[in-house]
């Protein structure tokens, strides 16, 4: 750290790195400049400059007041063409992907950790199961065998008249409409696979800005006998690899392509070979029990090459597990085919009726996802008691929550497929009810877990009024607050309700913890209840409940039907939000807000999620300021807002210590703390915090009580010079005055370079940033920076 007192100024140049935050920002909004430059980059991401700055660095005397002011313009990574709309469907696996990271902050527990990061995985190769359940449940069941099994059905669609049983023809049988059927779920998976590929390629391809750095094994493990003490390890944002994961995406790509393969040739397979075990029939019985067995062990294999491995992070990790990224998705794919051929078989006499046999797959993914996240909490709480931090959201136990809120929408979005296509096939029937109904539906299960969407609703409701009612008291109660504050002799009682809603409005944020916990355990309780009453009774909900109390049925019916309208329409509004955001920008702009905040972090868990962003902005940022100040030795202050602050922190973590000299980092608005520090802890905690405002030169970060989604970092002063200034006056005014004589907005998160106090605190960054070093002194920079550094966490394969 600096000394106190107020170092010599460099004489070299200073640049501002501006780095706008979610919903982008165009660099003639950051620059304040219609006319500007793109000095590097591409049409996805790229800095500009103001055309009169092109040839700053060699006129230095026209910017001795003020810093070269350069944009980082990054919102084309999350909302560029309209094929960036169906990333919507993929929603649950953003989610899940976010449970990875969520893990407690703890030291010495390398295994368990590993086991944090292996359940994690495998409830998101849950979800990619349950997704091509899903497209097997719609295409092989719901229209291959009952659909163009039943005439009354077929006969009312021309384009199943070539699969329905009552023409007689090639297709008529129930094995080969299920082979032709299966393509569907087969394209789907082969799609996921593409666009996994092809984003890799595109956002998630370029390699960090650092080489690497020796394994020094996991904290809190011993040396060797013998061997000389291990060097203090860097925080897990800072290493080489982290930002660089193209080896474990690979390999969980290929394994979840697999399972989706495996998905649907157990789909297809399981009704061939139940139907050849018991008839005879000209196809040997063998041969399903042979395609069985070898789905049981692709299976293992794919749970295998889940689990093995994570992530690699203190390296750059160039290598890749060639022999499964090769043969696994193949040997699936080659089985699928030889279970189609399987199907295909001629079996005169055969007919298909009822629901498919094999719908007790979602009774197993559901329950082994309701397992799996309670043995995840489990885990999660053991690694909290190891470390606990106050701060973090509800105990640690903010990942097991978030993994199963991923499992809900799936669940959702797979029975809202489900029930809108039966309805769809059914016509005026209703599925499962047996009044009027051509076909069965979609299995029992689907239509419970539709039924407790409106309890959950109704439960929720109680704590959403309770929020309403503690938002009023509290803005009631900051009234007199604001008038003090502005000190006004005759305050506006309209304008001061205005600013103290505005300031209890926005500290609900810090309340989303505690209903994201509730919605969690009350789905957790709920789905658990559904899968019993689906394994007791085998009927849906209006129809188990007969002969019960008259009440007790309207209730079950009204939440049956309620329930299934709900999912088919909540599944109508994403296809409905997916399309407006294909044709219309501004809704694709929106869109990609919402990815700003959930793919951030890079595809640990699932390889089907969104891209992650921050592996292509992070090492960009790295790149530009080490190459700057290596070029200019200059000064140079990155400027981050909202998200933008978080990409700014990553990319100093990444940065070598002599590049850090030269460096300050400038946040506003800033959920680094409030979001990363809470949902984050092993990676945005108290301990990687004062590391990072240690390693870094110089620090300041501004935020506003009106702020609903920045706020302080609360390091406090045990580690220098203090970080946080604010909260900032918003309104900067409070009515008119001669200076400001029409009424101030209320900014919010918004225009924080408006407020005076920004243009004060940049130059004494600039000011603090002190002189080259010698260039002995720098040799030995890196071991002292390190020392004051807290040991980060082991790598996230864990």
């Amino acid at each position: 750290m600096p000394p106190p007192t107020q170092a010599p100024q460099s004489t070299g140049p200073a640049l501002e790195l501006l780095v706008h935050g979610v919903g982008g920002a165009t660099p003639q909004e950051m620059l304040a400049d219609p006319r500007t430059v793109r000095v590097t980059g591409d049409a996805t991401a790229a800095i500009y400059r103001r055309s009169g700055d092109i040839d700053a660095e060699q006129h230095p005397e026209r910017y001795r007041d003020r810093p070269i002011p350069e944009a980082y313009c990054w919102s084309n990574l999350t909302s560029g063409n309209g094929s960036r709309a169906l990333w919507l469907l993929l929603l649950p696996f953003m989610v899940i992907n976010l449970a990875h990271w969520m893990r407690p902050a703890a030291t010495g527990r390398p295994r368990t950790i590993r086991l944090y990061g292996a359940l994690v995985r495998l409830v998101a190769l849950s979800l990619t199961v349950l997704l091509t359940a899903a497209a097997c449940e719609v295409a092989l069941d719901l229209t291959a065998w009952q659909c163009a099994g039943v005439p009354d059905c077929s006969d009312q669609r021309s384009w199943l008249g070539f699969l329905s049983s009552a023409q007689g023809g090639w297709w008529s049988q129930p094995g080969r409409r299920l082979a032709l059927a299966a393509l569907v779920p087969t394209a789907l998976v082969g799609l996921l696979w593409y666009l996994s590929n092809r984003t890799w390629s595109a956002y998630e391809s370029q390699r960090p800005l650092t080489g690497t750095v020796p394994d020094d094994g996991e904290p809190g493990t011993a040396p060797e006998a013998g061997a000389a003490p291990a060097a203090p390890l860097r925080p897990a944002l800072g290493r080489p690899g982290f930002w660089f994961g193209r080896r474990l995406v690979a390999r969980l790509r290929a394994a979840h392509t697999a399972a989706g393969f495996l998905t649907v040739t157990a789909s297809v397979a399981g009704a061939t070979a139940r139907h050849d075990r018991a008839a005879e029939g000209p196809v040997p019985a063998v041969y399903g029990r042979l395609i069985e067995a070898l789905l049981v062990l692709g299976m293992l294999v794919v749970l295998w090459v889940v689990c093995r491995r994570g992530r690699s992070e203190r390296r750059l990790d160039n290598r890749l597990d060639r022999a499964v990224i090769t043969y696994l998705p193949g040997a699936a794919l080659i089985l699928l085919v030889l279970a189609s051929v399987h199907a295909a078989w001629s079996r005169p006499g055969w007919a298909s009726a009822g629901t498919l046999p094999g719908d007790i797959t979602f009774r197993v993914v559901t329950l082994a996802q309701g397992a799996l996240v309670v043995v995840l909490a489990a885990v999660a709480w053991s690694l909290y008691r190891r470390s606990p931090e106050p701060r973090t959201v509800m105990h640690g136990l903010g990942g097991p929550a978030v993994a199963m809120l991923a499992c809900a929408l799936g669940g959702v979005m797979t029975g809202g497929v489900a029930q809108r296509v039966a309805d769809w096939l059914d016509g005026p029937g209703s599925p499962g009810m047996g009044r009027s109904a051509v076909i069965d539906g979609p299995p029992v299960l689907l239509s419970w877990q539709a039924s407790v969407i409106p309890v959950l609703l109704m439960l929720l409701l109680v704590p959403g009024i309770a929020l309403g009612v503690r938002t009023y008291l509290t803005a009631r109660r900051l009234e007199p607050v604001v008038d003090a504050e502005y000190g006004e002799i005759r305050p506006d009682p309209a304008r001061t309700k205005q600013i103290a809603r505005t300031r209890a409005t926005a500290a609900l944020t810090d309340s989303v913890p505690g209903m994201v916990g509730l919605v969690s355990g009350a789905a957790l309780l709920l789905g658990t209840a559904a899968v019993g009453g689906a394994w007791a009774s085998g009927q849906v909900p209006g129809l188990a409940m007969d002969g019960s109390s008259p009440f007790v049925e309207s209730v079950a019916e009204a939440a049956q039907s309620t329930g299934s309208w709900m999912i088919g329409f909540g599944f109508l509004v994403f296809v409905a939000c997916g399309r407006r955001a294909y044709r219309d920008a501004s809704a694709r702009r929106t869109i990609g807000i919402l990815w700003d905040v959930g793919t951030f972090w890079p595809r640990a868990a699932h390889p089907f999620a969104p891209p992650c962003y921050a592996e292509r902005a992070v090492p960009d940022l790295a790149s530009r300021m080490s190459g700057w100040t290596a070029r200019t030795r200059g000064r140079l202050v990155i400027s981050g807002h909202s998200q933008g602050s978080v990409l700014a922190a990553s990319a100093v973590w990444q940065l070598p210590a002599e590049t850090r000299r030269r460096v300050a980092l400038l946040t506003y608005g800033s959920p680094i703390e409030r979001l990363y520090g809470r949902w984050f802890p092993a990676y945005f905690g108290p301990a990687q915090l004062h590391g990072l405002h240690r390693s870094v030169h110089c620090w300041r970060n501004l935020w506003r009580a009106t702020d609903p989604i920045g706020g302080e970092v609360r390091l406090g002063e045990q580690s220098g010079p203090e970080v946080d200034r604010g909260p900032l006056k918003d309104p900067l005014v409070y009515g008119r005055t001669p200076e400001h004589p029409l009424p101030e907005p209320v900014l919010g998160h918004s225009d924080y370079q408006a407020d005076p106090v920004f243009a004060q605190e940049r130059a004494a960054l600039l000011e603090r940033l002190a002189p080259l070093l010698p260039h002995q002194a720098e040799a030995d920079e890196p071991r002292r920076e390190l020392k004051g550094v807290p040991g980060g966490p082991p790598d996230t394969a864990a």
